[in-house]
C-alpha cells in the first residue's frame, strides 16, 4: 500500500513539475513575441524596416581566437621534417 501511495504521489509531482516547466516556457515565448512585435512597431513607426533578430556567427573568428591563444604560449613547434632517420625500427614478419 505504501508503494502505490509512494509511486501515486511521485507522479503527480512530477507531473506538476512538466505544467510548471511548460508554462515558464509558455511565458518566456510570449514576452519574446511581445518584444519582437513592440520592437516591429517601432520600426514601421520610426519609418525603418524591420529586420529580424539574428545572432552572427562566424566559425572562423573562433578558429582564429584559439589558434592566436597557442601562438602565445612559448611552446616550441613540432618539426614538419624529421632531420635523421635514426629512431625508425625495422620489424621483421615471422
Amino acid at each position: 500500500m505504501l508503494n502505490f501511495v509512494f509511486r501515486w504521489v511521485l507522479r503527480v509531482v512530477l507531473f506538476a513539475a512538466g505544467l510548471v516547466f511548460a508554462a515558464s516556457l509558455l511565458a518566456f515565448v510570449i514576452v519574446f513575441a511581445m518584444l519582437w512585435g513592440l520592437r516591429a512597431v517601432w520600426a514601421r513607426l520610426t519609418g525603418q524596416r524591420v529586420t529580424p533578430w539574428v545572432m552572427r556567427v562566424n566559425p572562423r573568428d573562433g578558429w582564429r581566437k584559439i589558434y592566436r591563444a597557442g601562438q602565445g604560449s612559448g611552446a616550441e613547434p613540432t618539426p614538419r621534417k624529421r632531420d635523421t632517420l635514426n629512431d625508425v625500427t625495422d620489424v621483421e614478419v615471422k
